[in-house]
């Protein structure tokens, strides 16, 4: 094995972490009798020669060698191996990133081609291991067919071929998932591989592999979903959880952690590696650990098909060297129900790895699921029903409703997957979720505590529940970690984020902690006067932070909060902080302070002569900002005017937006810098055109040309589209039948939040979007009048 590997040029290569001279070592790791290296091997080789799914030279080098060790049944582990080659070669550039690519992505670019190219080329490798002896080879090979092979056809006939007579429940879903893949990748065989899972989805031996079958159904050809699919999935989960344990939860009595069914172990490198890139769907509200293998010996049933047909309507010429077709789902045989590789599960030691500590968590995470696989078979499911909201969630619901924790747990985390990303009405799902944040299982009840914080006024359903967390649970209110401030607990920021005065004491507590949550600031500010008993605790904490390097953090979440009040009385602590403040993380300081004193406004007076003194600062931002605050304070349009029309022409386009918010604030007395704004609508910052657009619309007083201007910049990006909305609702209503009028009624018949992401998402998400629709309807209606929809 590995002939030829010392003659490579290792050193000459470079990965993600230097000289790639210690390749040949991983490689042969791969190789190793010793389960521990054999997995520092793998997570090197993630972590390095394919780091975050990068393809180097010394990646290129490694193919041929990861191909010897996969059909080498010497080798342990190798299903791991198969992965790695999915993902190596799995990247597919279409046109439009090969558009897109710049000089510095040429060198990048041409590695994913070549990449593909060889390991696509040696792909027929992966025919032999889908009925290798190793259940790990049989689980990774399927995905490797479809995402590599070059003849499709070819691949689904195998797959069927292979279904009827594969031992293990996980390896069977792993053949219905690798065929949605295939149907995804090659969309004129949709209509043939729909129609043989919708038989599967009807006729299938086992809940598990007809609840795939509709998974993939729903990725790859949903009109073939049946129209009742919710009753149905509900039907097959409640069928699973009969299977695995009598339908009985146990940690229901608090005896929650016997498994009822074999033990899965996330050894794949699905678990740790990128998944192989292609055309399938990667919404990030269907994001999730994969389940993996460790199932039974191949079994040595045999096919009973007659030669050259297949139920697909396939032929021997289709299918080139298989010659006999596959067995329908009605003539399925194969069984999971032995506990089989235990010896092979007893290798796997725990290691220093990433791959160790996600194998950990995963069996902590899954303790006592007899069927952990099936929350991702519910997430594809989820994907595929993509705005069918309504279905989806009463999908959720009857999950939530569900005796066994596990499948609640899941339900909670796709519930805000589903939220995140979707418009709907929720209030049913939403008062589901808040009546698991009092359950016992601190999994379950955190789990359900976090999705409602993201849901701001989304949450109000589950706002009792909320509260009498908080009253039964102290503990909850703040979280502590090593190496970081506090936080506020979850329960509590979703109740402060509600506007619920209920969250005041765990507030009041917070605050006398020898070091206050950073993000109380924050949950202060989404109370507004009814936090206002808080002020005198937010002065007297803020009159005791020490002015040293630490002054930021001690600080700002209390500027935030006194901020949030329009506490003026607070102005004297303020400016001494403002005063003092320490040259490290000075700059971020005096934001916060005179943000705070601006929104004091007049009650701030005493601070007037300090913010004259810092519109001489040799510092554009200082001159900028204390503009802003001494116009909010003093309303001395005289004198802030000059300072900020300088502001305009700062080296920084921050500062611009900053000068160009402060005069829009002046309004009509700031209207000689209309052409400093006006020219400012064709530069190349987006931010800085909107806040731009909307300062010369205030000046001005006229709408035409800024509007323009803002609904370009609307189509253009929709992360400006709340700061727009905003300009609009705040002089509308906007004419009828207008430009304006048609995107925000457009926006307003959108079910996708505006914001949604593949691959990714933020905290606010759910809050901004929420906050663009009441926005478009304030405009198209104008403030103080009725609904509008």
């Amino acid at each position: 094995m590995f002939s030829g590997i010392d003659e490579v040029d290792w050193a000459s290569m470079e990965h993600a972490y230097g000289p790639a001279d210690d390749v040949p070592h991983l490689l042969r790791g791969l190789a190793s009798d010793d389960p521990a290296e054999r997995e520092a091997a793998l997570d090197g080789m993630y972590g390095a020669v394919h780091h975050q799914g990068d393809v180097y030279a010394c990646t290129l080098a490694c193919i041929p060698f990861l191909f010897e060790l996969v059909v080498d049944p010497r080798v342990r582990d190798r299903g791991g191996v198969v992965e790695l080659l999915t993902s190596i070669g799995g990247f597919d550039l279409d046109e439009d990133d090969e558009a897109e690519i710049d000089e510095d992505e040429i060198e990048g670019a041409a590695n994913y081609a070549m990449a593909a190219a060889a390991v696509t080329a040696g792909a027929e490798v992966f025919v032999g291991l889908i009925s290798d002896e190793d259940p790990g080879v049989r689980l990774a090979a399927p995905l490797a067919l479809a995402t590599l092979h070059r003849h499709p056809v070819r691949v689904l006939a195998l797959l069927r071929e292979r279904l009827p007579v594969e031992p293990d429940e996980e390896v069977r879903l792993a053949l219905v998932e690798a065929a949605g893949r295939v149907a995804l990748r090659h969309r004129p065989l949709a209509e043939r591989v729909g129609q043989w899972l919708g038989r599967l989805a009807d006729r299938a031996d086992s809940p598990g592999l007809r609840l795939a079958a509709l998974a993939q159904l729903a990725r790859c050809s949903p009109d073939g979903l049946p129209g009742d699919v919710v009753p149905v999935v509900s039907g097959l989960l409640r069928e699973m959880r009969a299977a695995t344990d009598g339908g009985t939860d146990p940690g229901r009595d608090g005896a929650d952690g016997a498994a009822t069914g074999p033990e899965r172990t996330a050894k794949n490198a699905r678990a740790v590696g990128p998944e192989p890139s292609g055309p399938a769907p990667a919404d990030a509200e269907a994001a999730g650990t994969t389940a993996v293998d460790t199932g039974a010996p191949d079994s040595t049933a045999t096919d009973t098909t007659p030669a050259g047909t297949d139920a697909l309507g396939l032929t021997t010429a289709d299918t080139g060297t298989i010659g006999t077709g596959a067995l329908d789902s009605t003539t399925d045989t194969g069984a999971a129900g032995t506990e089989p590789g235990a010896a092979h599960r007893a290798e796997q030691t725990a290691a220093p790895t990433l791959l160790g500590q996600l194998r950990a968590l995963f069996a902590e995470e899954n303790a006592g699921h007899a069927t952990p696989w099936a929350a991702d078979l519910l997430r594809t499911l989820h994907v595929g029903l993509d705005d069918r909201v309504a279905d989806r969630t009463a999908l959720l619901a009857d999950q939530l409703r569900s005796p066994d924790r596990h499948q609640r747990i899941d339900a909670v985390r796709m519930s805000g997957g589903l939220i995140r990303a979707w418009r709907g009405s929720y209030e049913e799902l939403v008062a589901l979720v808040g009546e698991q944040v009092a359950d016992p299982e601190p999994r379950l009840a955190d789990a359900a505590s976090h999705v409602l914080e993201e849901l701001f006024s989304l949450a109000a359903p589950a706002a009792d529940a909320l509260a009498a967390r908080l009253a039964a649970d102290p503990g909850s209110w703040v979280k502590t970690w090593a190496g970081g401030p506090p936080g506020l607990g979850s329960p509590v920021k979703a109740l402060a984020r509600l506007g619920d005065p209920r969250v005041l004491p765990a507030l009041a507590a917070a605050l006398e902690l020898p070091q206050v949550p950073h993000d109380v600031g924050a949950a202060i500010v989404h109370l507004g006067e009814a936090a206002r008993p808080l002020a005198g605790a937010l002065r007297h904490r803020l009159a005791e932070v020490a002015l040293d390097e630490e002054t930021y953090d001690r600080a700002s979440p209390l500027l935030a909060g006194l901020a949030g009040l329009r506490a003026g009385e607070a102005a004297p602590e303020v400016l001494r902080v403002l005063r003092g403040a320490p040259e490290y993380r000075g700059e971020w300081l005096r934001t916060a302070a005179l943000r705070a004193l601006g929104s004091f406004g007049p009650a701030a007076r005493e601070a007037v002569p300090e913010l004259r003194t810092l519109l001489r600062s040799p510092v554009a931002a200082a001159r900028t900002e204390a503009a802003e605050a001494l116009w909010a304070v003093s309303g001395d349009a005289e004198t802030v005017l000059p300072v900020l029309s300088e502001g305009l022409r700062a080296d920084q386009a921050h500062d611009r937006r900053t000068a160009a918010a402060a005069l829009g604030a002046l309004g009509p007395r700031a209207e000689a810098v209309a052409p400093r704004l006006r020219a400012l609508l064709a530069h190349g910052e987006l931010w800085l055109r909107v806040d731009a657009a909307i300062a010369l619309w205030r000046v001005t007083g006229r709408s035409g040309e800024a509007t323009e201007a803002l609904l370009a910049d609307w189509e253009r990006s929709r992360h400006v589209r709340v700061r727009v909305a905003e300009c609009l609702a705040g002089t509308g209503p906007v004419p009828e039948g207008s430009a304006a009028a048609h995107v925000l009624r457009s926006e307003l018949a959108s079910v996708r939040r505006h914001n949604a992401m593949d691959g990714g998402y933020g905290s606010h998400d759910i809050h901004e979007d929420e906050k663009l629709l009441a926005l478009c309807r304030t405009a198209l209606r104008g403030p103080g009048k009725g609904t509008t929809t």
